[in-house]
């Protein structure tokens, strides 16, 4: 009788490895962007808030 498993354990275990997936797949895009923007061989920078990345001086 202890070990009974209720409705709502199995519907909530569907619903977290469904949400287990999703932040998965989400990840893995994350890192494939970050490889596709690293294996083009351009200049890695960011904005870094100098004047430089202003444009030229009016």
């Amino acid at each position: 009788m202890l070990n009974r498993e209720h409705e709502l354990h199995r519907r909530r275990l569907g619903r977290n490895a469904w949400l287990g997936v999703i932040l998965g797949a989400f990840v893995l895009l994350i890192f494939a962007v970050t490889v596709v923007k690293l294996s083009n061989g351009g200049e890695i920078r960011g904005f870094d808030h100098t004047f430089e990345s202003l444009g030229p001086a009016r």
